[in-house]
């Protein structure tokens, strides 16, 4: 048994692993600034809009939340730009994984951006299941330290809806 069978994680926290570690931290002990956030807001008007025939949020163990998967197993994630990108592929790699642990075979992505009408496909590979055995790892040391991670002082930064709480 691997390490990530024994240790889940949401989602949110391996998509925020990618974007920014103390966003992580904050947000595994209950700090949630994104009702702050008007691209937050913006990004689930796009959401909403999008495939509106299609059932939306699909929750499965009340870890990973679907936007939505159709008959040939394809899981179809919706978002407003490409500016996470490495982050928005491991989420949904680890929904694949996730399921592909549960014994659900042949499941793909599809990550769409309707604003710029484009879209791109996402499959797991033996690479993309060692990192994430090796992210699920990073985020139990990050959830489980007493402090938050420095700040990165990228540039992403300033639209983060943890901004105030990290520079002020």
């Amino acid at each position: 048994m691997s390490f990530a069978e024994i240790m889940k994680a949401t989602g949110v926290e391996i998509n925020y692993y990618f974007v920014c570690k103390r966003k992580l931290w904050f947000f595994t002990h209950g700090i949630n600034m994104e009702h702050n956030s008007t691209r937050v807001e913006i990004g689930k008007e796009v959401h909403e809009q999008s495939f509106s025939r299609n059932k939306k949020e699909i929750m499965i163990d009340n870890l990973i939340c679907l936007d939505f998967i159709d008959k040939k197993l394809v899981i179809n994630e919706t978002k407003l730009t490409k500016s996470m990108q490495k982050a928005t592929k491991y989420q949904i790699l680890y929904y694949i994984y996730y399921l592909e642990k549960k014994g659900i075979e042949g499941v793909t992505g599809v990550i769409h951006y309707p604003k710029s009408k484009r879209k791109d496909t996402i499959l797991l590979t033996d690479q993309d299941r060692k990192v994430l055995d090796k992210t699920i790892k990073s985020i139990y040391a990050i959830k489980y330290q007493t402090t938050p991670p420095p700040i990165e002082n990228d540039k992403k930064c300033k639209k983060c809806s943890y901004y105030e709480l990290c520079y002020c």
